[in-house]
């Protein structure tokens, strides 16, 4: 059974910086792109960032380019999502998603995309 797992969620100061892990555990990591999304409160769920099953290519979403940075460890089925120079409109529930796929040319943005979600883990940006 596919399982993931975020940790790295807490409360930040407006300017300041978190790293969001994602760790991986039933085997599928290693064929799997990587997505990460949020959901505000009264929000929908919005994509951010996504990285290919070889790491070699990644694809952000305008509002966090530049500022977010996503990577994996394929030898610890973990992905990271580096979130600098925070806002409170940062604030949400932050969520890994995992899609196995045969085309790591094709990075997936949509939610129906993904397979397998984790559980969330909170960020709040104090202003």
């Amino acid at each position: 059974q596919v399982q993931l797992v975020e940790s790295g969620g807490g409360l930040v100061q407006t300017g300041g910086s978190l790293r969001l892990s994602c760790s991986v555990s039933g085997g599928t990591f290693s064929s799997s792109n990587m997505g990460w999304f949020r959901q505000g409160p009264g929000k929908e769920r919005e994509f951010l960032a996504v990285i290919s099953k070889s790491g070699l290519r990644t694809y952000y979403t305008e509002s966090v380019k530049g500022r977010f940075t996503v990577s994996r460890d394929n030898a610890k089925n973990t992905v990271y999502l580096q979130m600098n120079s925070l806002t409170p409109e940062d604030t949400a529930v932050y969520y890994c998603a995992a899609t196995p796929t045969l085309r790591d040319w094709v990075l997936e943005t949509r939610t129906d995309e993904y397979n397998y979600w984790g559980q969330g883990t909170q960020v709040t940006v104090s202003s």
